[in-house]
């Protein structure tokens, strides 16, 4: 034990006026170790006093801090847990007949906040890349997601394509399918635990992206900065982009036929669409789908399976001469037409709907040219309309020749306004004024709103492309004005076994086949003399292999559309960017080397 001779009150009491201060000697203290000698000044037991005292304080400081920071840590990781619980309630459960995985649905009412930095108006596609891209350029940015869909954002080609092919019984539930490559994937973009609460956003850490199910925007101050929901919610915002997408058009003649044939019609744009036609198709003996594009042709093959396996009869009509008659040229479109026929369906070309009624206990449909189509159950794929009612309250242009939110280059509306997605009307520099209703503008022109939201100022420039599959075997992929009316020069060849969305999708991964795209243009495009057999001009009969159809306007090329050839859009791209003229398309199309084996 540590003594010193002099004792505690004279250790701390003041030296003697005028005299200099004696340092005090522990004349008997030892040291065991230099490691535990202190710098401070010398002194007795009053100085090694004050030295545990301050120690002792420090160390019982430093834990009690300790045990502060272990326990909001605790809770930050609760609270996280709790979130993530929230969020995925709908996953867990679809197992006992519940809202199936990704579909927001709170307990409880949600505390909505006042201000966002980021508000991203519509949950589909478009916002979620506007979302992602502004967390890319701002980590710490916070985004909420407005939306009247009540699951959280996905995808929607696989609505009418992949998920319609899946052997899986429970589908409708799990969202989820294989893609022609064998690979499982499911419709959503990112899990439930990939969103923050919305009541969390404006204090967790480091920002995230929240997304509010289920609720409309229904008025908007510019000038304020303000918009309202349905529920009379008020949200102030920094930036807001406008991504409300479309909703999908009826026909005036059913519109006019009354409830009765209302219920038996589906309008298909959403996941519920999907799940009430699946069930449908299963109940019913005969569907029509009236409308011979994009959408009409995939359902109509895609229906056309169950055709032959259960059954069902599957008719398809729409006024056209053949199927995707806007897009394709003649020819092309009357050997599509055959091909969706060889899938079990019964095309009915030329054909416009007069009326529709009920007859026992079933639906006739009048066409105008006499002809009478009896069905059970009508599924309308005839073009989408742009939400644009916000227009009205925050004064935003429509384009009064393609509908959609009028945007500049930069797709601003105003200064801190933005529109993506198919709402959006935006000006192409090398093809003018232009809405376009595809996956891939979605991604790219939300992708560039997100990045122009904070403050990349860049224009739009890219070619987006589009895609569409009847079925496994046959597909293409097209960019630029494809439209039947202008002049078109195409060039095939034979097709192998590689030329099918199938092996496309696994050279590329993803089915989803702007994801491998992305915005890529091939760097330079040389066209010259080739060793190459000839490609010939086709011919009416001709089994389309494989080929390239340039869309023309003043011999310049404006469109490409690549039949069962894949992973060449850069191409594509390039050479409607360059917009030059070409003596001869034949040694255009070798750059997609076509002949390949």
């Amino acid at each position: 034990m540590f003594r010193c001779r002099a004792g505690l009150a004279r250790a701390l009491r003041p030296p003697p006026r005028g005299r200099a201060h004696a340092v005090l000697q522990c004349h008997q203290l030892r040291c065991p170790s230099r490691s535990l000698t202190s710098s401070g000044v010398p002194g007795k037991a009053g100085s090694n006093l004050l030295l545990y005292l301050i120690v002792g304080g420090t160390v019982t400081g430093t834990g009690v801090y300790a045990y502060k920071t272990i326990q909001e840590s605790k809770e930050r990781y609760a609270s996280r847990l709790a979130m993530t619980a929230r969020q995925s309630q709908g996953q867990e459960s679809s197992a006992s007949g519940a809202a199936p995985q990704g579909t927001a649905a709170p307990v409880t009412p949600i505390k909505v906040p006042s201000h966002v930095p980021f508000l991203l108006i519509g949950g589909g596609t478009a916002a979620f890349a506007a979302a992602r891209s502004i967390r890319a350029r701002d980590p710490g940015a916070r985004v909420l997601i407005v939306s009247e869909d009540p699951a959280l954002p996905y995808m929607r080609p696989p609505l009418s394509k992949e998920l319609w092919f899946s052997d899986d019984p429970n589908v409708t539930e799990t969202l989820r399918f294989k893609q022609w490559n064998g690979k499982e994937r499911s419709i959503y973009f990112q899990p439930p635990s990939f969103y923050v609460p919305v009541e969390d956003l404006p204090c967790v850490e480091n920002g995230g992206v929240a997304v509010l199910p289920g609720k409309k925007v229904v008025h908007m101050d510019v000038r304020g900065n303000t918009v309202k929901l349905n529920d009379g919610t008020q949200i102030s915002y920094d930036k807001c982009l406008i991504a409300t997408g479309g909703s999908p058009r009826n026909l005036p003649a059913i519109e006019r036929a009354g409830k009765e044939v209302q219920k038996r019609l589906t309008l298909f744009r959403k996941i519920e669409d999907f799940q009430r036609l699946e069930k449908i198709s299963r109940e019913v003996k005969s569907i029509t789908i009236i409308g011979g594009g994009f959408l009409g042709s995939e359902l109509a093959c895609a229906l056309g399976r169950r055709a032959r396996t259960r059954g069902l009869e599957v008719i398809q009509l729409f006024p056209e001469n053949g199927n995707m008659g806007k897009v394709l040229p003649e020819y092309l479109s009357n050997w599509t037409t055959e091909k969706v026929r060889r899938e079990g369906v019964n095309v009915l070309p030329n054909a416009v709907v007069k009326s529709v009624s009920v007859c026992g206990n079933r639906l006739l449909i009048q066409l105008k040219d006499g002809r009478k189509v009896e069905t059970d159950h009508i599924v309308a794929a005839v073009g989408l309309e742009p939400n644009v009612e916000l227009a009205k309250s925050a004064g935003l242009e429509v384009d009064s020749d393609f509908g959609g939110f009028r945007v500049n280059a930069e797709l601003q509306a105003r200064s801190n306004i933005w529109v993506a997605g198919d709402a959006a009307c935006f000006y192409d520099i090398k093809l003018g004024r232009r809405r376009v209703e595809h996956h891939d503008h979605a991604v790219v022109s939300g992708r560039l709103a997100g990045e122009n939201m904070t403050g990349a100022a860049k224009p739009y420039w890219h070619q987006s492309m589009f895609w569409s599959d009847l079925g496994p075997n046959v597909g293409y992929e097209a960019i630029g004005l494809v439209d039947s009316s202008l002049p078109t020069v195409g060039v095939f060849a034979k097709a192998t076994a590689k030329d099918t969305p199938k092996c496309a999708t696994e050279l590329s991964g993803t089915g989803i086949r702007s994801e491998s795209e992305t915005e890529a243009e091939a760097s330079e495009v040389q066209i010259s003399q080739s060793s190459s057999p000839m490609p010939q001009v086709p011919k009416q009969g001709e089994d389309y292999g494989k080929g390239v159809i340039f869309y023309l306007r003043d011999k310049v090329v404006v469109g490409i559309v690549l039949w069962n050839i894949f992973n060449r859009m850069p191409i594509a791209r390039k050479i409607i960017k360059d917009g030059e003229e070409h003596e001869d398309l034949n040694e255009v199309a070798k750059l997609f080397n076509i002949h390949e084996d």
